[in-house]
């Protein structure tokens, strides 16, 4: 099956799925209007102000250890000109990602697994674009948002595709060894990186956003070279390195050499990478706390 054809299976299989939630009108229009230069800070609080409920997420995550402030912030209009203008939106973009797939309609144990993965690859991500400078500097924030919705095509998958779920349930119990993505291949005809690609851009998100979690298993065959891509595989790679149970280290395989000496990293960097993802990621209360897990 040609990729163009897999694309089109793919783009159908979203355009059928009834009650696909979108990001609020909130977020849509602050990425509108902060790609006006005359923008101002004030413009976006107001915006922000129109929806009490983001307003009250947003002020908890810049008043929490993800910023670590040392005085409180007791305004949106102070967190948008504390934090800026692109963290506000991409910190509206967390919050709402993890309102639309949450609740008891969803499989417990697959959910807490999900959100505490897709959180450790966040952090993960964050870290990489502070301390990975080779290839070009990268927001903070938009590494953050992006290594969060990295895996959302699977969370789309065990919401609102059932049957294809059945289908990779019942392939799990005869093939444990074999990698989400590889499984899903080889049963539905295409995985759910390029499912979660299909939906940001249905979304409407930024392409380099869509690249990195479309290509995040093999960042090599995206056409940009946006280091982005590179960072959010090698935060997939490490959030599990550093976090799975010894009996499972061996389904995550190696991490790919040749992208390490495009990123100019070694081993040694990757492990002290991952110590200082298990530091901070202890600073997770407040997204746990809104994806709901305890």
């Amino acid at each position: 099956m040609s990729t163009a054809t897999i694309d089109n299976k793919v783009i159908q299989v979203v355009s059928n799925i009834r009650n696909l939630p979108t990001p609020p009108i909130v977020f849509h229009q602050i990425q509108k209007v902060i790609n006006d230069p005359n923008c101002s800070a004030s413009r976006v609080a107001a915006i922000l102000s129109e929806d009490p409920a983001m307003s009250v997420k947003v002020l908890k995550l810049t008043n929490s250890a993800f910023y670590g402030f040392a005085r409180e912030i007791d305004s949106v209009k102070q967190a948008v000109v504390v934090v800026g203008m692109e963290a506000i939106k991409n910190l509206v973009l967390s919050a709402s990602v993890m309102d639309m797939f949450k609740g008891d309609s969803i499989d417990q144990d697959f959910q807490e697994r999900y959100w505490r993965h897709s959180l450790a690859t966040a952090y993960c991500c964050r870290i990489l674009a502070q301390k990975v400078k080779s290839r070009g500097v990268i927001d903070l924030d938009s590494a953050f948002s992006t290594g969060l919705l990295h895996d959302v095509g699977k969370m789309v998958i065990s919401c609102f595709l059932k049957k294809e779920q059945d289908l990779l349930t019942a392939a799990r119990s005869v093939d444990s060894a074999a990698s989400d993505f590889e499984l899903e291949d080889r049963v539905l005809g295409f995985n759910h990186a390029q499912l979660g690609g299909v939906l940001v851009a249905q979304w409407k998100l930024p392409q380099k956003l869509n690249d990195a979690i479309t290509f995040h298993h093999y960042p090599l065959l995206a056409d940009s070279d946006d280091p982005l891509v590179f960072l959010v595989y090698l935060a997939n790679y490490l959030s599990k390195k550093t976090f799975i149970d010894e009996d499972e280290v061996s389904m995550i395989g190696t991490v790919d050499k040749s992208i390490l000496e495009y990123l100019q990293l070694t081993e040694d960097d990757l492990d002290e990478f991952s110590e200082i993802l298990r530091e901070e990621y202890l600073k997770a209360e407040t997204f746990m706390q809104m994806a709901g897990l305890k």
